[in-house]
């Protein structure tokens, strides 16, 4: 696989070098200053690219491989009339990055928020913090904090009186905490929604249903995917994070069957998927080798990471990358195997940039400001153990 890192620009405070001397080759970055909606200038994405490469002729390489991401539009996602404007500058960005040589290209499709979390300093047993979800700290934002109209639907009653009984004990300060995390926008961004903004936005899909949302999925991807596939760029749908409905939104990329009628959907090989394993291994019934033989060949982008569903709950965290409900040493071996047909067969693409998902944060990096889940060194052992893993793999297979 090719070794690749995300980098959220100038302001991040992991570093390029800090990238290239983590063992990558290749960059995931976007312009996550660019407004959603707003065309992808050629000469803003060259500046982007330039920047990234700047110390090649010094240093080991690095390229911008891949976009993460490329942001639909809320009206397209809403099916309104003026998703065809954002379409046609979405197509218009596509072509400003292949003509910059940049041919994946990561989006997803989750209304509203783009990942929900109720932590995100969650402390492991040798000290290091990472990123967890609480469902009853979930229901006291949706009942307590937000009391978004008619939510009490949307849970259990005990949960219900769990969530009550513990919102009643919180303070202001935990409860400022626990709405800053769920309301925390866009990755790559520091701002939070304003509750009242939020609640405007959520009442805007109060009559989409799951059904519409597909529709809409897929009226976008007929739409952009035959463009794609003329100009070489590999479009690639990020799973659900979580990968369950919350705050009354549907979601519609959470399963093997939902993939699969994503990729019937418009049936050429540009409209593909970003394996994230971290996301799809949140459902025990997602089968995550078997998704990797039976999708290979849409597969465009991987994420490698896991979590550990925490027994008799809605709960999980984010794993170890070696140890958690993900198994890892198969879902590596099914892409090195997926990897070994392709280069078998020809493709100029046979092998998949990778890179580690949500590293913890720990060692010096506990005491630095990062951007959640993305803290160097926490990715750098990530990176590490799954380059050790997948060389194993890679020897004994005799690829």
């Amino acid at each position: 696989m090719i070794h690749t890192m995300r980098w959220f620009g100038p302001n991040d405070p992991v570093s390029l070098m800090d990238i290239r001397q983590a063992g990558c080759s290749g960059v995931v970055s976007a312009l996550h200053q660019i407004p959603v909606g707003d065309v992808w200038t050629l000469s803003e994405i060259e500046n982007r690219r330039k920047l990234i490469e700047a110390k090649n002729d010094q240093y080991s390489t690095l390229a911008w491989l891949v976009v993460e991401s490329l942001p639909v539009h809320e009206d397209i996602k809403k099916g309104l009339p003026s998703r065809e404007f954002y379409i046609e500058n979405y197509k218009q960005s596509l072509k400003n990055l292949s003509a910059s040589g940049i041919k994946t290209v990561c989006y997803n499709f989750m209304p509203v928020l783009d990942w929900s979390r109720t932590a995100l300093d969650y402390e492991m047993p040798e000290g290091s913090k990472t990123l967890r979800f609480v469902w009853v700290d979930f229901a006291i934002f949706d009942l307590f904090i937000l009391k978004r109209p008619g939510a009490e639907l949307d849970y259990e009653p005990e949960t219900r009186i769990a969530a009550e009984s513990k919102f009643q004990g919180m303070s202001s300060y935990q409860l400022s905490v626990l709405t800053n995390t769920v309301l925390l926008g866009l990755p790559g961004s520091e701002e939070a929604f304003n509750l009242a903004v939020f609640q405007s936005l959520l009442d805007e899909y109060a009559h989409i249903t799951d059904s519409q949302l597909r529709q809409n999925l897929y009226y976008f991807i007929a739409q952009i995917t035959p463009l794609a596939q003329e100009l070489g760029v590999n479009l690639c749908i990020h799973p659900d994070d979580p990968p369950r409905s919350l705050l009354g939104l549907p979601r519609v990329v959470s399963t093997e069957s939902d993939f699969e009628q994503l990729m019937h959907a418009c049936d050429v090989r540009a409209n593909g998927i970003t394996f994230c394993t971290g996301s799809l291994g949140v459902r025990e019934d997602n089968d995550l080798p078997g998704m990797i033989r039976r999708f290979g060949d849409r597969i465009h982008f991987v994420h490698l990471r896991t979590t550990k569903r925490e027994e008799g709950t809605r709960n999980f965290h984010e794993a170890p990358h070696l140890n958690g409900d993900v198994d890892m040493y198969d879902v590596v071996k099914a892409l090195l195997k997926e990897e070994k047909r392709r280069k078998e067969a020809g493709y100029a693409d046979s092998a998949l940039p990778m890179r580690p998902d949500h590293g913890f944060q720990m060692l010096d990096d506990l005491h630095k400001k990062t951007y959640p889940g993305y803290s160097a060194i926490g990715r750098l052992k990530a990176l590490a153990e799954l380059r050790g893993l997948e060389m194993g793999i890679s020897g004994s297979l005799n690829i």
